[in-house]
């Protein structure tokens, strides 16, 4: 039985080819929304390690953007709980220390415009 092919359309090889040959930045490449290359600045402006691999700014791009992204659905949890459609300093605030996690980890952290009353 013989298979026939559309004339049209481009094949799965030449689509790789396509998609092989684009030069994509490191973050479009980990699939990230945080920079790949300014937290490499960062790092080596900060000297924080005599050498650093190509990987690092990768990891701790990825790490910060799933951070951030359960931060922020704690306190939009927090928001939907009192009816608030705006997620504040506050309800980020409450997000934190109501995660044992988190409020380890953000111990020290001060959030502007919430009052300092979790000791």
């Amino acid at each position: 039985m013989s298979e026939q092919r559309s004339r049209g359309g481009s094949s799965d090889h030449q689509r790789r080819i396509r998609t092989r040959n684009r030069n994509y930045n490191r973050t479009a490449r980990a699939n990230l929304s945080f920079s790949v290359s300014h937290l490499e600045r960062l790092l080596r402006e900060g000297h924080y390690a005599q050498r650093l691999s190509s990987s690092a700014p990768v990891f701790l791009a990825a790490i910060i953007q799933y951070m951030t992204a359960t931060i922020l659905e704690l306190a939009g949890n927090e928001a939907q709980k009192r009816g608030c459609r705006r997620i504040t300093p506050e309800l980020l605030d409450m997000a934190i220390h109501n995660n044992a996690l988190l409020s380890g980890f953000f111990r020290s952290t001060t959030i502007s415009q919430v009052a300092p009353g979790w000791q």
